[in-house]
């Protein structure tokens, strides 16, 4: 790198500068830094500890970046809708439902995904180290689920899950499942801390049950309570501390 590029004045870090764009985690930032990936002012950056001046010009991927306020978004997804920033084939994106200026949102991006079907508590931020601790299996982000299927759930099945159930991508368990109302036996809720892409269908459809309804009702604690289907709101300034609490971010 250039002279410029090497200096090491008081600025910001380098994967912090990035994290701080929206593009990834500060972690999978340096992972962009070796794959060579990142250009600062022109040139491919090497140098992990590099400081990032208010002049420099920064990309990733070709792109100039900068650094945004991190914004955190709760949803209550419904159905007919896509867990992405964008869809090839034209079909509505969870970002389509943000009444947010384009610019805004397009900065935003899920934490986690929920299949088109599933409806219910989506996260969406431009906060990279947040996102990425929440879907960290160290930091184990409880979601709770409530579970519908065509057909009655013994107990015994109950019990099944919470064992654990082979799937094509190893084994599967539930941390809890319960009855909702022991009179309705197709409706179980469901805490999981893995997230596995479309984990409960193929759990439920492991144990010969076809699942007719899915929703996510809490997400770290996050709910949708006071929000209609298709609505959402920026979290709350204590929503946001309780979070990064969860995942020991300061």
């Amino acid at each position: 790198m250039s002279k410029k590029a090497s200096k090491k004045n008081a600025g910001t870090r380098l994967n912090k500068y990035i994290a701080r764009a929206g593009i990834t985690s500060r972690r999978k930032a340096d992972d962009l830094i070796d794959q060579g990936r990142v250009k600062v002012n022109g040139q491919v950056a090497r140098e992990y500890w590099y400081q990032v001046q208010p002049d420099d010009t920064v990309e990733v991927n070709g792109k100039s970046i900068s650094p945004q306020k991190h914004r955190y978004m709760l949803l209550n997804k419904p159905k007919d809708t896509i867990s992405t920033t964008d869809d090839e084939r034209g079909r509505d994106t969870v970002l389509d439902l943000l009444k947010l200026p384009e610019k805004i949102r397009e900065g935003l991006f899920p934490v986690g995904r929920l299949d088109r079907d599933t409806v219910g508590v989506l996260l969406l931020t431009n906060d990279g180290d947040l996102a990425h601790r929440l879907m960290h299996p160290r930091y184990e982000t409880k979601k709770l689920y409530v579970v519908r299927t065509r057909e009655r759930i013994d107990p015994h099945e109950i019990d099944t899950l919470q064992r654990g159930v082979e799937l094509e991508d190893g084994k599967a368990s539930a941390d809890r499942v319960t009855y909702i109302d022991p009179k309705k036996r197709e409706e179980v809720g469901i805490m999981l801390h893995e997230g596995r892409n479309r984990q409960i269908r193929r759990m439920m459809e492991a144990i010969g049950h076809e699942v007719v309804h899915l929703e996510r009702v809490n997400y770290a604690g996050l709910t949708t309570a006071g929000l209609e289907r298709g609505e959402s709101r920026p979290l709350k300034d204590h929503e946001v501390r309780k979070l990064k609490n969860r995942v020991k971010l300061k």
